[in-house]
């Protein structure tokens, strides 16, 4: 059969169309984008994918690149190095052109690790109110990278992705640590800052290392090669899927609260004569229903004065073990399904009535202790008034469960962040890294000691971008102080931490005063961003006669019965804050039991005795998951970071 010839020509247009370049349009990674801030004073490499061999010229600051992308698709061009300033424009074309603008170039840095990393100016609001209503400064930028693993290998670019500026609006989400740390440098060194923030709450070191560096930890490389099977994690997520939907909906079911519908103890009208006592804050695992799982409902009734009746007000209920939904008077005014952040509602105007009004907390504990967190803020507040609502509430179990059962994480294996979050940046030039991690390793901290400085290498290898400076907060105090010296996970976790020191250009920000003792993530970020842009300092700008660090151990000798310690990043000299004795020292003889110590500063040393041990072996300084009170500090006001003389 023979084609007509308008026919003809019309499939042969479309075959040689299809050959043209113009077929595959030039693309950009999600980094290189409208907004971004190039590294100052470094060969830039822009990079890209086209059609196969096309012709790709890029177009920057009054100068053209040219290259040709090879038989993958796959162009780069080196643009030299550049001063920082801008707002400049970048065109790229190919068969097609793409235009970016507002381009700054700067100090771009990677901040990275779990959570404290993470924790966005929003958590921590309360603190800083004033820094977020009038946050203006578009010479910083913010790019979060998305959080989803990929075990298969390296990927080459970012699911999504956009440059930020910071704004009122914008800010809220920004990493509070990495906002206040760019906020430091940008206002003393007065150039732009990028910020690429890959962090993911609750990750361990492995997830963030490659394959290749991993191999040297055999348990975790043979995990990584059982996650690359997709059908393993897809029956992985649907197992975790049918544990939750079938204990949640158990629980519901015997949810006692709910059996009466015409009246669930959400009403206000409920009554409480066969309800309990307990004083809140405070876990239920210590009254009377014991260490029970499951739904345990709470109500208190409160008076609201005239001043705050019909309008909108703020109620806070500290943090919550495991998750809640809070009712006034019926009318749901939050939720939140994990134990983790503060409770902070806005109540609606309206709801609150003059006289009594009745509030109602249904909390959920799928295992462990459930209750409200104590040393936290308990109040409801409007207009201008506000209540205090610690003391005494009414409780009673809805519905008795087993614990749920164990899962797992398919987010946090080996490699898997390294793959999707770290290594799609790879051609992007940076300043250094900062990094705040060590929570999720902090149960086997000998691994830590090698893990942490093979993550380190394994990204400076991998970036090839010489020994850029490497920056890490070390774990904060947490937990209930000990009464005696003790042994102690987190102060193991802070020694395997330090000794990423003995790398070269790396830094470590002590945080050992800037925890809560029950909140695994301490608001207090600003302080934190400051310490680690001191730390930054020297080893990025140059800095000199800059105090960065607070004291150092650096050796002891014995003298009878006394040690006498030594130290660096002394400062201006050493001092106790608050200016009463020093505390958290401890010693021990040859039978490696240790008691607490005096101790006293004389010049840049600290000597430490107990007159019960005539012949000491070993000292430690802060060594605890929360050494409440150590206040060995120098005059800068930089805190020592914690030590141990001993290897026992």
């Amino acid at each position: 059969m023979r084609l007509l010839p308008t026919l003809r020509l019309l499939i042969i247009g479309l075959i040689l169309f299809a050959s043209l370049p113009a077929f595959s349009q030039v693309r950009l990674p999600k980094l290189v984008s409208n907004g971004m801030v190039l590294q100052r004073g470094k060969d830039l490499q822009i990079w890209g994918w086209a059609g196969k061999q096309e012709s790709v010229k890029v177009s920057f600051n009054q100068k053209d690149y040219k290259t040709t992308a090879d038989t993958a698709g796959n162009w780069k061009v080196t643009v030299p190095a550049q001063k920082a300033g801008g707002p400049y424009t970048m065109t790229v074309q190919g068969s097609n052109t793409i235009t970016l603008t507002d381009i700054l170039v700067g100090d771009v840095w990677v901040c990275s690790g779990q959570s404290n990393m993470e924790t966005p100016m929003s958590r921590v609001a309360p603190l800083y109110k004033e820094e977020i209503a009038t946050a203006s400064n578009p010479q910083i930028r913010y790019f979060e990278v998305p959080k989803t693993p990929v075990y298969t290998g390296p990927q080459q670019d970012l699911e999504k992705g956009t440059w930020q500026t910071v704004t009122p609006k914008t800010i809220p989400s920004f990493s509070a640590l990495a906002y206040f740390f760019a906020k430091e440098l940008q206002e003393k060194y007065k150039v732009p800052i990028g910020l690429i923030n890959a962090s993911l709450g609750g990750s361990p070191a492995e997830a963030w290392i490659s394959e290749e560096s991993i191999k040297a930890f055999p348990t975790h490389y043979q995990e990584a090669q059982r996650f690359k099977d997709k059908n393993l994690i897809a029956q992985i997520e649907k197992t975790n899927s049918e544990m939750n939907r079938a204990w949640y909906t158990q629980l519901r079911q015997s949810d006692e609260g709910f059996k009466q519908k015409d009246r669930p103890w959400t009403s206000p009208d409920v009554s409480t004569a066969d309800w309990s006592t307990m004083k809140i804050p405070g876990y239920w695992a210590d009254q009377p229903l014991g260490p029970v799982n499951g739904v345990v409902w709470f109500r208190k009734d409160i008076e609201v004065p005239a001043a705050m009746a019909g309008k909108p007000a703020y109620l806070l209920l500290g943090t919550i073990v495991d998750a809640d939904s809070t009712f006034i008077n019926g009318v749901l005014v939050g939720t939140t399904g994990y134990q983790y952040p503060p409770r902070r509602y806005d109540v609606p105007a309206n709801v609150l009535k003059e006289g009594k009004n009745t509030l109602v907390v249904r909390v959920i504990s799928n295992g462990g202790r459930g209750g409200f967190v104590e040393d936290k803020p308990y109040s409801l507040a409007a207009g201008g008034t506000t209540i205090d609502l610690k003391g005494d509430w009414k409780y009673k179990l809805g519905a008795r469960m087993e614990p749920m059962g164990s899962q797992v994480n398919v987010r946090m294996k080996p490699t898997g962040l390294f793959n999707a979050m770290i290594a799609p940046l790879h051609n992007y030039q940076i300043k250094g890294v900062i990094w705040y991690q060590g929570e999720s390793n902090a149960g086997r901290p000998e691994e830590y000691r090698t893990l942490f400085p093979t993550l380190i290498k394994d990204w400076r290898n991998f970036w090839n971008q010489g020994t850029f400076p490497f920056v890490f907060v070390q774990l904060p105090n947490f937990m209930k102080a000990q009464p005696q010296p003790s042994e102690s996970g987190w102060a193991m976790t802070r020694e395997a931490q330090a000794g990423a020191l003995a790398l070269p250009q790396t830094a470590m920000a002590v945080a050992i005063d800037l925890g809560e003792w029950n909140d695994i993530h301490p608001l207090n970020k600003k302080d934190v961003a400051h310490r680690v842009a001191l730390a930054v300092q020297p080893l990025a700008y140059g800095a000199k006669n800059l105090v960065s660090s607070g004291p150092t151990f650096k050796s002891m000798r014995k003298e009878g019965n006394k040690i006498i310690l030594t130290f660096t990043n002394t400062g201006s000299g050493l001092v106790s804050k608050g200016g009463g004795e020093l505390k958290y020292f401890a010693v021990a003889g040859k039978d490696k039991k240790f008691k607490w110590a005096k101790a006293q500063i004389k010049g840049n040393t600290v000597v430490v005795w107990n007159e019960e041990i005539s012949s000491p072996e070993a000292v430690r300084y802060a060594w605890a998951d929360n050494p409440e009170g150590a206040n060995l500090y120098n005059k800068e006001g930089l805190p020592a970071a914690p030590f141990r003389t001993d290897t026992y």
